[in-house]
């Protein structure tokens, strides 16, 4: 099928599905999947997931990335992983990697297939929870902080892991252990140096902004010969060259294209252009490249693994559980009441579109199998699935839907 062809038919069945789910009070996303699902070779056929899809794909992530960025304060996604922060977000990464390994040893894998099992389990797709909690109108809350901050350092931590692996694939024989070592040195490196620039830019905006009142004066000056198009180019130019740096580190550009548009403050725009950038960016994401992105999720649903289904059923089981409680454990050692806590795990429950790069990575490296692989993708897309209908049926949910 021709790719604008696709494109209009995975919008118009995503579009016509996700108010569907609005009118069941389910969150848009879950019948957006569920279109690429039925579109895709699980059911109809008519659309198979391939490389121009995947790059359109690959898009509406960085988009929603940068419209959750722009929504939120440098700051309080910092505060949110520092002294406790930090323990209550690897809670959320350890338990089900743990899971994850009990689970591998169970059903008699290899020690490479068990550890990326639990290393897909333990990631959770930040723009998944973004959308989730913007679909919920608690970008603003502290669970959003706290979720986010956790998604990150979760994406980060997993990322770090696939890149050592992938630069030593031989780290699990008993040579290999100074090789290993180096491995772990080289991508941290990486890692510190993408969070130092980070860092200095950080600094420098705020001394740009809270020093001089020129920059926000310059910018007017620029959308008042350029026209506001312009201001849209230098943002997303500018997010671009972080999710850019992130990559080539080592790390995946989603991470980096969240940062960059977190600098992206509306001090440095002002009121009146940060909130044109704003409403551009949401006609983008809402109206046409978000349900192609959960969408083309959908399309790599596969009947494969259900040759296995003990696995299958277990992996979902365990992977569900250990991430919920993690978080759980997390929020309330933040001190969040339990319902907060809940609401915490359940959100950082949707694995989505990083697990699936992770997954696939692996796959291509034939690190793990055809059956693994098909098991990994059903349970990316279940819990993505699965977590914003959980979390709507919590009491947190509904106040929050009936703000919408």
């Amino acid at each position: 099928m021709p790719l604008l062809t696709s494109i209009l038919l995975l919008l118009v069945v995503a579009r016509l599905l996700g108010q569907l789910m609005v009118k069941l009070k389910q969150p848009e996303l879950v019948g957006e999947i569920f279109a690429g699902i039925l579109l895709g070779p699980a059911v109809l056929k008519w659309i198979e997931p391939n490389k121009s899809l995947e790059g359109i794909s690959e898009l509406s992530v960085f988009l929603i990335v940068v419209a959750a960025g722009l929504e939120m304060e440098m700051g309080e996604v910092i505060k949110s992983i520092k002294g406790k922060g930090l323990i209550a977000a690897l809670l959320g990464f350890l338990i089900p990697l743990m899971g994850g390994i009990g689970i591998g040893n169970i059903f008699g894998l290899d020690p490479i297939r068990t550890f990326f099992l639990g290393l897909c389990m333990s990631i959770t797709a930040l723009p998944v929870t973004v959308q989730i909690l913007a679909s919920f109108n608690l970008l603003q809350s502290r669970i959003a902080n706290f979720t986010i901050a956790t998604s990150i350092l979760n994406d980060i931590l997993g990322l770090l892991c696939l890149g050592i692996i992938l630069d030593r694939q031989e780290f699990s024989s008993p040579s290999g252990l100074l090789p290993l070592f180096v491995s772990v040195l080289k991508t941290s490196f990486k890692l510190s140096l993408f969070a130092g620039m980070v860092f200095v830019t950080n600094r420098l905006i705020q001394w740009g902004t809270h020093k001089t009142s020129y920059l926000e004066k310059i910018l007017n000056k620029f959308q008042n010969l350029f026209g506001p198009e312009a201001i849209f180019g230098v943002a997303i130019i500018f997010v671009l060259f972080f999710g850019s740096m992130s990559e080539t580190l080592g790390s995946h550009f989603i991470i980096g294209a969240f940062f960059g548009a977190l600098l992206l403050s509306r001090d440095v725009f002002g009121t009146s252009i940060f909130s044109g950038l704003q409403s551009t960016l949401l006609s983008l994401t809402s109206g046409f490249l978000g349900p192609v992105f959960f969408a083309y999720i959908g399309l790599s649903f596969s009947v494969h693994a259900f040759s296995q289904p003990g696995m299958v059923l277990g992996v979902l089981l365990v992977s569900i559980a250990t991430k919920i409680l993690g978080g759980y454990l997390g929020g309330r050692i933040l001190k969040m009441s339990q319902l907060e806590a809940l609401g915490a795990g359940i959100i950082l429950n949707g694995r989505g579109i990083m697990e699936l790069v992770v997954a696939n990575i692996a796959y291509q490296k034939e690190l793990i199998d055809q059956d693994l692989f098909s098991t990994l993708i059903i349970m990316g897309i279940v819990t993505t699935v699965i977590t914003p209908m959980l979390f709507a049926k919590t009491k947190l949910g509904s106040i929050s839907r009936a703000r919408v």
